[in-house]
């Protein structure tokens, strides 16, 4: 940064009684974003050299630096110093080609649990009329089927009721009607700094505008949620807070009561995308029973079964709701499949959905075992359940992430790079692996290997190889 940059921050200063100063300097880093004087990753004056060159005190000088990390403004690293993070306000997605590499769920080679499938299947045929399975219906399924989804629904919410369960044709449409219905022309929604990347191409092709909130190891940051929700244009906040994708977390119960008290302080509907909760042994409170009146839950079987067996329950915050989604539903997608949600409730009423659901974790935590032992713990995050996990790239690694992951996609491993998950452009250096799909445990291990050969070595060597 200019010395001259500092001396138009100590006039405008000056010039601009009665704002706290360290207030006003996270402004002028603002504005400096915003007018392109500032560029991300640019170096920004230590403190005591801003405290001398605006002649403010050294708290001072910490406090403005804190202010404008916490706005997602900047960063900070022990003995490298702070940098220009860039602008993680809201933008608007742009049509284009998103990474969509798809996270495939676990399949467990296990004969019995393949017959027990097979025969469940056979079974719905064989047990149903099959013309009225192939005629219109009503959108949110029928009775039947909201039965069986009350009692998958009841090992995450508290006495679920049947009048609030409609049954959707898989995760991303329920996303689509609920973004639709919920975001005004005017209003943004709310979604962490790295996010489902279905969730930008859904924005992307609505014309939504999102808006980034800075995250932790814990999840998205409650101040600057805060401060955004001020504003008044806030149409939804979008959270993934169980073994979330990309990263793996599980929002902490605390800060799950933090973000649902600024909701329900500002009257922010919130859309829980909870589709991988079932594969955690046990999941804190869900918003749902937070804020209830607020709270759009969403939880289904890609991930538990496969992306072949498209349904998912959607809980609304109450009976006039689920009528009016229900609506927007039906002109999006008309229905869900009669076929596809009699097999998914068979699967739930004889026990295979349970059956399945713990092979998958079981398997699941075998082979996250495999990549600690490989790759180990301080590299990856991830979750006993999960079938992905979250590499960091070392800063000693010759790679960015995104060459990594389109060398290791060519040898055959489900990688896909942060940039992907990013909603603020400034992805960090790492990789999503999926260890899922129609892969072995030896694949796993060899796949393994080939990620930690593909590190090691320089990327302009492994770039010749192709």
């Amino acid at each position: 940064m200019k010395s001259t940059e500092l001396t138009r921050w100590a006039r405008r200063m000056k010039n601009s009684a009665g704002i706290p100063a360290y207030r006003l300097i996270a402004d002028l880093i603002g504005e400096d974003i915003d007018s392109g004087r500032l560029q991300a990753r640019d170096r920004l004056p230590a403190l005591r050299d801003l405290a001398k060159a605006t002649g403010i005190n050294y708290t001072t000088a910490a406090r403005a630096y804190a202010e404008a990390k916490t706005r997602g403004l900047i960063d900070s690293h022990p003995g490298s110093g702070t940098f220009v993070k860039g602008k993680t306000a809201t933008v608007r997605p742009s049509l284009g080609s998103y990474e969509m590499t798809m996270n495939l769920a676990v399949e467990p080679s296990i004969p019995t649990l393949v017959e027990q499938l097979r025969s469940s299947a056979i079974s719905v045929l064989a047990q149903h009329d099959i013309y009225p399975m192939l005629r219109y219906q009503a959108f949110g399924g029928t009775r039947e089927n909201k039965e069986a989804a009350l009692i998958w629904l009841d090992r995450r919410l508290p006495n679920p009721v049947l009048e609030q369960v409609l049954i959707c044709p898989g995760i991303h449409s329920a996303l689509v009607g609920l973004m639709t219905t919920l975001i005004e022309k005017h209003q943004v929604m709310c979604v962490e700094s790295l996010a489902y990347p279905g969730i930008k191409a859904i924005a992307a092709h609505l014309g939504i505008q999102l808006h980034s909130l800075e995250r932790d190891s814990d999840g998205p940051l409650v101040r600057p949620f805060e401060e955004i929700c001020k504003h008044g244009n806030v149409g939804a906040i979008y959270l993934n807070p169980t073994i979330q994708n990309p990263t793996t977390t599980t929002m902490s119960l605390n800060r799950r009561q933090a973000i649902a008290d600024v909701c329900l302080r500002y009257s922010i509907p919130i859309i829980e995308d909870e589709a991988y909760t079932m594969l955690a042994e046990e999941a804190p409170v869900s918003f749902a029973e937070l804020a209830p009146e607020l709270t759009w839950y969403i939880t289904g079987t890609s991930k538990c079964f496969g992306p072949g067996v498209r349904s998912a329950f959607l809980y609304t915050p109450g009976k006039r709701h689920s009528q009016r989604i229900s609506g927007a539903m039906r002109a999006l997608h008309v229905m869900s499949s009669p076929l596809t949600d009699a097999l998914v409730s068979q699967w739930i009423l004889d026990g295979s959905a349970e059956q399945m659901l713990k092979s998958i974790r079981r398997e699941a935590i075998a082979r996250l075992r495999i990549a600690e032992e490989r790759l180990g713990k301080r590299n990856i995050r991830s979750a006993d359940g999960a079938f992905h996990l979250w590499l960091t790239i070392p800063k000693t690694s010759d790679w960015s992430c995104s060459e990594l992951a389109v060398q290791l996609r060519h040898i055959g491993v489900s990688a896909v790079s942060s940039a992907a998950f990013s909603t603020d452009n400034n992805p960090p250096n790492a990789l999503r692996l999926c260890f899922g799909g129609p892969i072995s445990r030896e694949q796993w291990e060899e796949n393994l290997h080939q990620v930690m050969d593909l590190i090691e070595q320089p990327s302009f060597m492994a770039t010749g190889m192709h």
